[in-house]
C-alpha cells in the first residue's frame, strides 16, 4: 500500500481531525473526564470540580458537548429546579480514548 502525498492529504478530512474537534479546548476534556469519573454531576458541582471556570464558559461548553451529543442534560421538575449532566451512549464511547490519555499521563508525567 503506498501512502498518500502530503500535498493531496487533507488534515481536516481525518478521524483524528474530527474528533479533536469535539473534545479541545480548555474545558470540555476535563468536563468529560469528570463525568466519566462522577456522573450525573450538576452544575455547580462541575464547577467546584473545574475551579476557576466562569459560569457562561461552563455553559457554553455544556451545550456544545450535548450539541455534539456527547452528554445529555437531564431537568427535574421541581423547586429549586435541579439539572443533571451525564455522558449520552455516544460520550461513553469516548471513555477508552480518555483513559488511554490518562495512562499516557501516568507512564509519562516528568
Amino acid at each position: 500500500m503506498r501512502k498518500q502525498s502530503i500535498e493531496k492529504a487533507d488534515f481536516s478530512a481525518t478521524g483524528y481531525s474530527y474528533t479533536l474537534s469535539l473534545i479541545s479546548g480548555k474545558y470540555k476534556p476535563v468536563i468529560l473526564y469528570c463525568l466519566m469519573e462522577y456522573e450525573p454531576v450538576r452544575f455547580n458541582e462541575m464547577q467546584r470540580y473545574l475551579k476557576k471556570v466562569a459560569d457562561k464558559t461552563l455553559s457554553q461548553n455544556l451545550k456544545e458537548l450535548e450539541a455534539d451529543d456527547l452528554i445529555v442534560r437531564t431537568v427535574y421538575p421541581q423547586i429549586p429546579p435541579k439539572v443533571e449532566y451525564s455522558l449520552t451512549q455516544r460520550g461513553h464511547s469516548l471513555v477508552k480514548v480518555l483513559d488511554q490519555l490518562c495512562d499516557w499521563g501516568n507512564e509519562n508525567r516528568r
